[in-house]
């Protein structure tokens, strides 16, 4: 079961939220360390590395809003609440 789980509606054509999933997890590639990849309209990541090491997580996206689901490790599980609200504020811009 996810840590968090965090569904966004959007009024986009499916294939623009998944060009917009894909530029965010090219962010967080570059910030975090993610590693990701497509699995049909699925964003599959972990990050083996850095301060978020251990989480790992996917983005679903449907024609009407896109799905992050992210299981934190142990240690950032007390950081949840800033996490969510980080991925809030990112759907939030991103959609």
């Amino acid at each position: 079961m996810a840590t968090i789980d965090i569904a966004r509606p959007h009024t986009l054509t499916k294939e623009e939220a998944k060009k917009r999933a894909e530029e965010l997890a090219k962010g967080m590639q570059e910030k975090l360390g993610i590693v990701w990849n497509w699995v049909g309209d699925v964003i599959e990541f972990k990050v083996p590395s850095g301060a978020a090491k251990g989480a790992e997580g996917k983005v679903r996206v449907s024609d009407r809003d896109v799905r992050v689901e992210v299981d934190l490790p142990f240690m950032l599980k007390m950081m949840k609440g800033a996490v969510e609200s980080k991925i809030q504020e990112k759907l939030k811009d991103l959609l």
